[in-house]
């Protein structure tokens, strides 16, 4: 037995317009891709310079104990999840697997804390590994709001 009183069916009446968003919002979407692609890049071109001149990225690697095969999974991290940073699809896992990727990066390559330069670069993958802990998490909060 159909209740609806309508003249219009049941699923024409769900469907409203998204309200406009504000200015305030608006500012909001082009700062968060800015940020988002501002990230991507670091990892993106970094990528990329392994693909273009892979030597110096082996001995590094070979000089800290890191088996070299280990170097194309490198890059198709970098790549593959800058890109999808980018691009914000499957943030929360693009992000997550980066900051993961960022404080490894930090404990194998820049753990010689006394010298100023390595504390330096150790901190600053750390921070860039908290950076990437926000993004994923704001991700999966927004993914959560949305259904």
């Amino acid at each position: 037995m159909n209740t609806n009183t309508s003249p219009q069916p049941v699923s024409q009446m769900s469907i409203r317009p998204a309200p406009a968003p504000t200015r305030t919002e608006h500012v909001e979407n082009i700062v968060t891709i800015a940020g988002r692609a501002l990230v991507a890049l670091l990892f993106i071109l970094a990528g990329v310079a392994k693909v273009l001149n892979p030597t110096p990225f082996l001995e590094h690697m070979a000089r800290f104990g890191v088996p070299t095969f280990l170097l194309p999974a490198v890059i198709a991290l970098e790549l593959g999840a800058g890109l999808a940073t980018l691009i914000g699809w499957r943030l929360r896992d693009a992000a997550g697997a980066l900051a993961i990727f960022c404080m490894l990066t930090a404990g194998i390559f820049h753990y010689q804390l006394w010298i100023n330069a390595e504390r330096t670069l150790f901190l600053k993958d750390l921070a860039i590994a908290g950076g990437l802990f926000v993004m994923a998490a704001g991700a999966a909060a927004r993914a959560r709001t949305k259904g």
